[in-house]
């Protein structure tokens, strides 16, 4: 699976990121989409020579396989009862996918969703993770947020390197319909805001936010295209709703760099003093210090000894589904579970 950030042809040439092959899954898949109302038609090659119909239940059993729910299980039981059920009501599309581990079956099964027309949000986030967490930056240099609070929303994934970056999702089964909300309160919080979108959703995302708003395009899976680059806003962020969206040691570790006196008030008030606090901080201060936190305290560093050992498919997901390090090993064995022996999980 290459990862490569394209730039649009209008913002410059293209320019490789980084190039790996991840998995060991290599089938290709042509899909047509016949209508709506109809099965999706997947014409395979390479390993699968038959045609594959999938239903709607079929293709939501296929997208649940990488549920935190199925990932919680293997982490905390070594097996996964609901992957063998998925797969179960998958039918026939579930035996076509099946290989030799779980590991390998993940993998195969994240090739036929990641095909135009069926990707989902998961899709999505696997390709920010590939092409930019782990292809621009590193778990050392880079941390990454999902489901971040930010005013009365919550950001998809955000990734804080040098300034605070939030990716909005929008894959082609998503409406646009709160987009303009999300934007408003992203703005409280992040420097830079991206809208990533199906093909579908380009120009009406381009046409409809501010200039100052970045818009990607998925192109292929592996490929994200930049249609217009975003500009750090750090100077528009709202202290008060970033104080909202943190811990309240990471809200104290704030102030203590800014050399503000954490007010000496009884328990019961003290969230409130110190939300007044940040209200009177300069914005792009409060930023900064922000991603220099977050970076210490949601650092992703100590995964690395884990997704190394993880199927490509599954990396997203430990990226952002909690587990405990004593969970690791767990995972890990139950990746490499025979398939006969996981469909029998209990």
């Amino acid at each position: 699976m290459p990862e490569v950030i394209e730039k649009h042809a209008s913002a410059g040439a293209r320019r490789p990121v980084h190039q790996a092959e991840a998995g060991s899954s290599r089938m290709a898949f042509a899909c047509t989409i016949i209508e709506p109302s109809r099965p999706l038609l997947l014409v395979a090659s390479a390993d699968l020579t038959t045609k594959m119909s999938l239903t709607a239940t079929q293709l939501a059993a296929l997208s649940r396989l990488f549920s935190s729910s199925v990932f919680h299980e293997m982490a905390k039981r070594g097996r996964s009862p609901l992957f063998a059920r998925l797969l179960s009501e998958m039918g026939q599309a579930g035996r076509d996918i099946a290989r030799e581990t779980v590991g390998s079956t993940f993998d195969a099964a994240f090739t036929v969703l990641r095909r135009s027309g069926l990707r989902d949000e998961y899709v999505y986030r696997a390709a920010l993770t590939h092409n930019i967490l782990l292809g621009r930056h590193t778990l050392k240099t880079a941390s990454m947020l999902t489901e971040f609070r930010a005013g009365a929303c919550k950001a998809d994934l955000a990734i804080l390197n040098g300034t605070a970056s939030v990716y909005e999702i929008k894959s082609e089964r998503d409406s646009l319909a709160r987009l303009t909300n999300q934007i408003a309160n992203y703005r409280k919080v992040f420097a830079k805001i991206y809208v990533i979108v199906g093909e579908p959703h380009v120009d009406e995302v381009t046409r409809s936010t501010h200039e100052d708003i970045g818009v990607m395009s998925l192109v292929r899976w592996d490929r994200i295209r930049t249609v217009r680059e975003a500009t750090d806003r750090a100077d528009m962020v709202c202290p008060a709703t970033i104080f909202d969206s943190l811990r309240l040691d990471e809200a104290r570790a704030i102030l203590d760099d800014l050399e503000v006196p954490v007010p000496d008030v009884p328990n019961t008030l003290l969230y409130g003093a110190m939300r007044d606090c940040f209200a009177h901080l300069k914005p792009a201060e409060v930023h900064d210090r922000m991603v220099s936190t977050l970076r210490r305290t949601r650092s992703l560093g100590s995964l690395a000894a884990l997704i190394e050992h993880l199927p490509a498919s599954l990396k997203p997901a430990a990226l952002s589904v909690p587990v405990r390090r004593g969970d690791y090993q767990n995972l890990i064995d139950a990746t490499r579970t025979s398939f006969q022996e996981a469909i029998t999980w209990t």
